[in-house]
């Protein structure tokens, strides 16, 4: 038996050994003597032990070199570059394929490349072999090798304009419609070559879905820029991953512009009675209590702040505590609101609650039907003498319904009560009246004296805590339980 069927014997392949030794010999030849049959034979081994993947979806980094059967989607234009030290120009292009389970951008390199640009077009089908690695707009394949394949078929369509559910990873020069569901404020970091780069994100939404768009430095303006309800076109994004779920990016070379249309973006939302612990779903419903914004301090010193409202559909009700820039909503009574990606907890008295933070969207639904009832003495602001003893989050309240910190702030003299005309001298009535009483309470502090009794401190006010729990100065936490005489009897501390 010779090399070449020695180096075929340990390759397992359906090629036949007829054409794998007619390879050889062209390799040979391709290799001007640089190469014997059996340095031959052992590349061509090589090459057929590349990884053939059964979809975009299954390439990753970290790959050697993968085979895959894709559709071409957009043909870039062809870049030249100079190379170090070589008088010849060097050329690339990015042509973006797909099949069913996603997109990827696949780099041709030099003549490849420029051939490449005179003969492909949007529809073709493409035999591609080449290394996975991390591009500019995430992962891609460098090319090796590359053939059409007239005869093949691959079920995807090309999109001149894509829809939320159009969306799929690796995706690029993307161009969206929708309509702007909500915004947030631009944050900043540190690069690794010290320059200072801006980040802000916004949610976008269509007829067939949501999507959140991350704008990068110059773009972040935008996310300040929009407000809620306007119409928009995202122009050249590109599609990434976070958390398992897609995300729309936008860096030096896209855009996001206000746009002259009708976008209709509906929810799926779930119903309120529905709702079991440890979902993370999208909810909506007319708003029936709000509350103040509260404050309090992280254990890294930082300020957080949170606001508490209550919602209904037809179904039930439930408390959404708003966490950080979420609390700053401009929700109020009656109000329509859509919640996405809230997270269902425990609550107080066993009750549900769902907890909206970085991920969530608050979107207030304009021109919309709430369908709640929002009676004068039923439901209303948390300064009111009406308010269900269920609300706990941050906030405190005896068993008249009263806030246990307005119950304080009457008893230091009402202060608050003097600015706020004859509406809040009433609640004040109604928390003086109620002060005495038990009632249940929740609250979150720092901890300043770990003795019998516990003392929490928020930055506001100070709260005596009595509990069998082992907590240590410093340590921030949640008490829930009966206030007496001022003390909280803590059932539940966490």
């Amino acid at each position: 038996m010779g090399v070449i069927e020695d180096v075929y014997e340990d390759v397992e392949t359906d090629v036949p050994f007829e054409e794998f030794e007619a390879a050889v010999q062209d390799k040979v030849e391709q290799m001007d003597g640089l190469a014997d049959e059996e340095t031959a034979a052992m590349l061509i081994a090589h090459e057929l032990r590349d990884e053939e993947v059964n979809s975009v979806a299954d390439i990753e980094p970290g790959m050697d070199d993968v085979k895959f059967l894709a559709k071409v989607m957009k043909v870039g234009d062809v870049r030249t570059f100079e190379r170090d030290g070589d008088d010849e120009d060097g050329h690339v292009l990015n042509v973006e394929v797909a099949d069913e389970s996603g997109r990827i951008t696949v780099s041709l390199w030099d003549q490849v490349a420029v051939d490449a640009k005179e003969h492909l077009s949007t529809g073709d089908v493409l035999r591609i072999m080449g290394r996975p690695k991390e591009g500019y707009s995430g992962l891609e394949v460098a090319v090796d090798k590359v053939e059409p394949d007239p005869d093949a078929e691959v079920d995807v369509e090309a999109l001149d304009e894509h829809r939320v559910e159009d969306l799929a990873l690796g995706a690029s020069d993307v161009t969206l419609v929708g309509t702007v569901l909500d915004t947030d404020s631009i944050r900043t970091f540190d690069r690794d070559d010290g320059s200072e780069g801006r980040v802000a994100n916004l949610t976008v939404g269509d007829e067939t879905g949501r999507v959140r768009v991350t704008l990068w430095d110059d773009k972040a303006d935008r996310a300040e820029e929009l407000e809620p309800g306007t119409a928009v076109e995202v122009v050249d994004g590109y599609v990434r991953e976070r958390d398992g779920s897609l995300e729309l990016h936008v860096g030096n070379r896209g855009a996001v512009e206000e746009v002259d249309a009708d976008v209709e973006y509906v929810p799926d939302t779930t119903d309120i009675a529905a709702l079991e612990l440890g979902d993370t779903v999208d909810i909506a419903g007319g708003v029936i209590e709000t509350s103040d914004t509260r404050t309090f301090d992280r254990d890294d010193g930082s300020e957080g702040q949170v606001r508490n409202v209550r919602i209904k559909d037809e179904t039930g009700e439930i408390r959404v505590a708003l966490w950080g820039e979420k609390a700053d909503k401009d929700i109020d009574l009656a109000d329509h609101v859509v919640f996405t990606d809230v997270e269902i907890q425990d609550g107080w008295q066993d009750d549900l609650e769902a907890s909206a933070g970085w991920q969530s969207t608050v979107s207030v639904l304009e021109d919309a039907d709430a369908d709640v009832d929002v009676a004068a003495g039923e439901r209303g602001d948390s300064g009111s003498g009406s308010r269900d003893p269920g609300q706990g989050g941050l906030d405190s309240f005896d068993s008249g319904g009263s806030s246990a910190d307005d119950a304080d702030a009457s008893a230091d003299g009402g202060a608050g009560a003097a600015d706020a005309g004859s509406a809040a001298a009433s609640a004040d009535t109604d928390a003086d009246d109620g002060a005495d009483d038990e009632g249940p309470v929740e609250f979150t502090g720092t901890v300043v004296q770990a003795g019998d009794p516990v003392v929490l401190d928020n930055g506001a006010e100070t709260r005596s805590v009595e509990t069998s729990a082992n907590l240590r100065l410093g340590e921030e936490v949640t008490v829930r339980g009966t206030e007496r005489d001022g003390t909280i009897d803590a059932d539940d501390v966490f």
